[in-house]
């Protein structure tokens, strides 16, 4: 069975009122203890929006986990990660050899001599390696943040030699350093060859400064527009900066200082002033930096929006703040408090691109090799490097709330197995169903995907449409499930 684009939006149309009608009614059914007991049920509404804050979208033994230990022993388990064991992330990607190149294997294999390069190999790799930790690694809490710092410190992968460098920066930069340091994270990425080529400073040198990553440095990584640098203080850091560079040759790819193109004069940076120091100059001012308030401020800022809110309140980024102060940066110190004291003020964030789609694979058990979800996320707007601004992706629900019918397309093709490569069984995950009739996996679906079963009411209206429409049983629970999938109330989380 095809549906039109007007039964599409007529069962978009119904779906959003009747999750509607559940949300608005969920949490006091809860309390009075009238909801089917399945393992998709086990979570309160405030558990079940903090494990989709936590992760990509909870599994069902997630769900079990956080259940039996509680919030505060769920986070110490994520954060000592070490522990945990990853098996299933870590065996998909075996075949991608790439990961672990250096920089010069990896222009080697890239570079096709007469052909030119071939700039698809290397960064596809880690997208689907990406992707593929993202889904599987049980290590959720990590692969969060390697999200968030990815945004962070942005680099967009089509720029230039950032095609098979940003493979180097994922793994040296963001994955080491994750759950450290912030200190040690922005010190890796300001000597990351990545970092240099897509924000240019490998072309800063004495007499013709470029000024790019040193006023990112200042506004995007660390100050933040208002954290009180001066137009003055960009200038002086670029100067400080001249002469950091990206090896051309033997061990090319690799980071290096070239005093020869180093500006040697007196630089003065935030008031300090700075003498001749060669590379110390720079490292003098990213340890400025990184202990700064203003950037303790803003990191907690952006992490309290990840987790909490688009607004987060003020009492937590101000006490996170002050941890990452007295912690130097830091960042599982400062992620305790953004978790335990923030998420029970947590409010609804529209989900972007990628953690709708990871959610939606996810929650259903979904088995996929990853290589065509790539063509979704890009029309979702959410391609894995894919931002040319240093930016990053937005983080504000704003930003997404449009471009709707790559989402519903994904919806629709996921349920009905037509994406290569990825496949779901609909009908294992509603054998929890203690009725064995469409109602009952109707409701188990509807608790799966978005925490509470829907009103009985507003489901039997849903199925009497889809099955006006002619479909069979099967073909109705397939076509609902995506509707779910689709609806406004499986979009926030």
């Amino acid at each position: 069975m095809t549906l039109s684009r007007r039964d599409f939006l007529k069962l978009g149309a119904l779906v959003t009122a009747s999750a509607a009608l559940s949300s608005c009614a969920s949490v006091y059914r809860r309390l009075a203890g009238d909801l089917p007991v399945t393992p998709w049920t086990a979570l309160t509404a405030s558990d079940f929006l903090a494990l989709n804050r936590l992760t990509f979208g909870p599994r069902v033994d997630e769900r079990a986990r956080f259940t039996a230990i509680g919030l505060q022993a769920w986070v110490e388990e994520q954060l000592a990660f070490e522990s945990i064991n990853d098996f299933d992330a870590e065996l998909p990607l075996a075949p991608f050899k790439t990961l672990n190149m250096a920089a010069n294997e990896l222009e080697g294999i890239s570079n096709q001599l007469f052909d030119n390069y071939d700039r698809e190999t290397v960064p596809n790799e880690l997208r689907r390696a990406t992707l593929i930790r993202q889904l599987y690694s049980k290590r959720q809490l990590v692969e969060v943040m390697v999200e968030f710092w990815s945004d962070h410190f942005n680099i967009f992968m089509e720029k230039g030699n950032c095609f098979y460098l940003k493979t180097v920066d994922d793994r040296e930069v963001i994955r080491k350093h994750a759950l450290g340091s912030f200190h040690d994270l922005l010190w890796a990425s300001a000597h990351s060859p990545a970092m240099m080529t897509y924000l240019d400073n490998q072309a800063n040198h004495k007499g013709a400064p470029n000024e790019n990553y040193a006023r990112e440095l200042m506004e995007l990584h660390t100050l933040s527009v208002n954290g009180g640098y001066t137009q003055k203080d960009v200038m002086e850091l670029a100067r400080c900066l001249t002469g950091w560079n990206v090896k051309e040759h033997f061990w090319l790819g690799d980071f290096v200082f070239k005093e020869d193109l180093h500006d040697t004069g007196t630089k003065n940076v935030l008031g300090m002033i700075i003498q001749n120091d060669g590379i110390k100059e720079a490292e003098r001012v990213i340890e400025a930096l990184a202990a700064h308030a203003s950037t303790a401020h803003f990191i907690s800022t952006k992490l309290a929006r990840r987790f909490v809110a688009d607004d987060p309140p003020k009492e937590i980024v101000d006490k996170a703040a002050q941890v990452f102060l007295e912690t130097q940066g830091d960042i599982k110190a400062v992620l305790r408090v953004i978790l335990l004291d923030g998420l029970s003020l947590a409010r609804p964030k529209y989900k972007r691109p990628l953690n709708f789609t990871l959610s939606a694979l996810r929650m259903l058990n979904v088995e996929t090799d990853g290589a065509a979800l790539h063509d979704y996320l890009l029309r979702m707007g959410q391609l894995h490097f894919n931002w040319p601004t240093p930016d990053g992706y937005p983080d504000r629900s704003e930003s997404w709330q449009g471009n709707l019918m790559p989402r519903w397309q994904f919806a629709f093709e996921l349920i009905r197995n037509e994406i290569p490569g990825t496949k779901h069984n609909l009908n294992e995950l509603t054998d929890v169903s203690p009725s064995g009739s469409l109602q009952g996996d109707v409701d188990s679906l509807a608790s799966l995907l978005l925490g509470a079963p829907l009103a009985g009411a507003a489901r039997d209206e849903l199925i009497d449409s889809v099955r006006s429409a002619g479909a069979a049983d099967e073909e109705t629970l397939q076509i609902i499930a995506a509707g779910l999938i689709a609806s406004p109330a499986f979009q926030w989380r």
